[in-house]
């Protein structure tokens, strides 16, 4: 077992991808493992009447075989091709022995047609269809998915677009979907369970003794002040690849999915996040990436070398790659424990060089919500807690085998790994032992230092600077699924996310993105709300406003038309990528009536966002967070539009 991706398990995983057919039985037309790209010629999934199929099957990754839910036989789902202006009936046919839905992820469409059981519609039962029909009044590249249960984590999600009824503004040659996946061996019922008896189950990448030893991660000290608060910095990902495999288009990194091109041609690759759980970091090294549509909408194209996507996001990218030679597309993990890995290439059986897995991110106290580089005497001030940010895998690798929480952190790091192979029991709470919480009971003090964290409902504090302050937010329900409020939470709308801060290269911020066309309403909001994003992560509850959906059943209520400002402040230390149904909003990051529009962003750990939008589709909209386990956790609420004269 290997810590990095090896190279020649990919030379052997794209000859038998050059064989290809074993994988075509259940991947549709344009997901095969050698694509021409999307052309008219491939059978895709269009016209005014279309009939999805719902099934259990199962799917072949790396060789391996897994249960899974398809539509129409495949994972993932079919294409779904519509063009702008056109009117569209989708019959949906549930054959699972539960209940079942699809949710047409950043669609502009009615209520009744959005797919939420429970919310917009009760959901499709075992053995009956529904007949979702709307007219397609937008253009771009969007997704569908299962919004029942936890379906999604099974494979139930596929790729849509939709051609302008005009010319399109992007100019390309080919193009190519991306649609990336996380997928497991365990049930997601049973990756829930275990998150809920232990949240740091899947995290294999804790620091160690011997990192310690060899001046790798944080000091002693902090590491006492972070371990008396209960908080781990490298819990940057709650389900990882110790269990994950890491898809491009229903292929693991062996399978090399391999997209075609000729040189000199101008490729749009339409990047499609479908994962349950995991922000992906996209690059392909050796070739710029230009963004020219985020979410579905046109943005002013600008060049970058990387870009984070998070979970229910979609970037469209062109490259042109000029040299007759292979690339490799990197969708690394956020926390790094793996990589989805695809090949561009000028023809089939090449590959490109994969690079290795990078140090993996430690969260700083910015991630906490204290920011204090911005105070007067504070500037240029290491917040990050430690003597560096992250650990050289190849490093951990090489640790005492005697130091079974070090020896467990290297392993876990390739997604190739046999994961049948390994005894998650075992492993679970390894880093608990080893640190000893009732033993490092000290006061705060300016230097840094961090009082304990009484569980009975004491506040923490750094300093003065309490970290549980409902002072801070005084309409966050006191409860113990509120572990942190961030005393001191900014805009990071112009930082690249998490362990991208030093890569040496462009890296896409939500501030580089402006509206390629003036925004439809530039209207001034006419109130403002704030909303928080709480949690507890040892305990595994995530809310809004200290409040579950299960536990908080009145929607948050608008009028028809009217603008309103939403605040997203992140009192957790993970990144929360937020969706809203039925709309989009504009990003208030300095752009003016050239906001970029989205429908999903991520609000970084111990940060804000902050949006404007008309609430212009009446009805009932769910609002959520739109990591898997998250959202089924509590993190969700409904949204009402209600028509103008209604009573308030």
């Amino acid at each position: 077992m290997t810590s990095v991706l090896d190279r020649r398990q990919f030379m052997r995983g794209a000859a038998r991808a050059g064989g290809g057919l074993a994988l075509s039985a259940w991947l549709p037309a344009w997901a095969q493992t050698i694509s021409a790209g999307v052309r008219p010629t491939l059978p895709t999934v269009s016209g005014e009447d279309i009939t999805l199929t719902i099934a259990r099957q199962s799917m072949t990754i790396d060789g391996r075989r897994f249960r899974a839910i398809g539509i129409n036989g495949t994972v993932p789902a079919p294409l779904i091709r519509l063009r702008e202006g056109q009117h569209v009936r989708l019959n949906v046919i549930n054959q699972l022995e539960e209940d079942s839905s699809i949710h047409w992820h950043g669609l502009i469409l009615p209520a009744n047609m959005d797919g939420v059981p429970g919310v917009s519609f009760p959901g499709i039962k075992p053995g009956s269809n529904y007949l979702y029909q709307f007219p397609v009044v937008q253009s771009g590249t969007y997704w569908y998915h299962s919004h029942s249960g936890l379906q999604e984590q099974e494979g139930h999600y596929g790729p849509i677009i939709i051609d302008p009824a005009g010319a399109d503004p992007v100019a390309y040659d080919r193009e190519h979907v991306i649609v990336l996946a996380d997928h497991s061996p365990l049930s997601p019922q049973a990756i829930f369970r275990r998150l809920k008896v232990n949240p740091g189950h899947f995290n294999f990448q804790r620091q160690t003794l011997s990192g310690l030893l060899s001046a790798r991660d944080q000091k002693l000290k902090d590491r006492l002040d972070w371990g008396q608060m209960r908080m781990d910095p490298a819990d940057i990902s709650d389900v990882t690849g110790s269990t994950y495999t890491y898809l491009v288009n229903g292929h693991g990194p062996s399978d090399n999915w391999t997209a075609l091109f000729t040189p000199g041609e101008r490729v749009r690759l339409r990047v499609i996040n479908a994962s349950a759980m995991t922000t992906f970091n996209v690059r392909i090294p050796g070739l710029p990436l230009t963004i020219v549509q985020a979410d579905g909408q046109n943005v002013m194209p600008v060049t970058v070398d990387e870009f984070q996507i998070g979970v229910a996001e979609t970037y469209d990218v062109i490259v042109t790659p000029g040299e007759n030679k292979a690339f490799t597309l990197v969708g690394e993990a956020i926390d790094r424990s793996g990589m989805a890995r695809a090949t561009l290439a000028p023809r089939a059986g090449m590959a490109g060089e994969v690079p290795p897995l990078r140090p993996r991110p430690l969260a700083d106290m910015k991630d906490m919500g204290m920011d204090m580089s911005s105070m007067d005497g504070m500037e240029g001030m290491d917040m990050s807690g430690g003597a560096a940010r992250g650990v050289d895998p190849s490093a951990e690798q090489n640790a005492s085998a005697g130091l079974a929480t070090g020896a467990a952190s290297a392993a876990a790091r390739s997604s190739t790994m046999d994961h049948g192979a390994m005894d998650h029991g075992a492993m679970s709470g390894m880093d608990q032992s080893a640190m000893d919480h009732s033993a490092m009971a000290a006061g705060g003090n300016a230097g840094g230092e961090m009082a304990g964290m009484d569980h009975g409902g004491h506040d923490m504090a750094m300093g003065s600077m309490k970290m549980r302050d409902f002072s801070n937010a005084p309409q966050v329900k006191r409860d113990p699924g509120v572990q942190t409020i961030s005393p001191m939470p900014v805009d990071r709308t112009g930082e690249p996310g998490q362990g991208l801060e030093d890569v040496g290269h462009k890296v896409l911020v939500y501030k580089d993105l402006m509206a390629l066309e003036r925004n439809p309403d530039v209207r001034a909001p006419g109130r403002s709300i704030d909303i928080h994003l709480t949690g507890n992560m040892e305990r595994f509850m995530w809310s809004f406003d200290g409040e579950k959906m299960s536990d908080h059943h009145e929607p948050i209520p608008f009028t028809e038309g009217e603008r309103v400002r939403i605040n997203l402040i992140n009192d957790t230390m993970m990144g929360h990528p937020i969706h809203i149904h039925g709309h989009f909003f504009e990003l208030v990051t300095g752009h003016g009536d050239h906001a970029p529009r989205k429908h999903t962003v991520i609000v970084q750990p111990g940060g804000k966002v902050t949006w404007d939008f008309t609430a212009d589709a009446v009805g009932d909209w769910a609002f959520h967070c739109h990591l898997l386990y998250h959202m089924h956790a509590g993190m969700m609420r409904v949204v009402s539009v209600r028509p103008k004269g209604d009573a308030q």
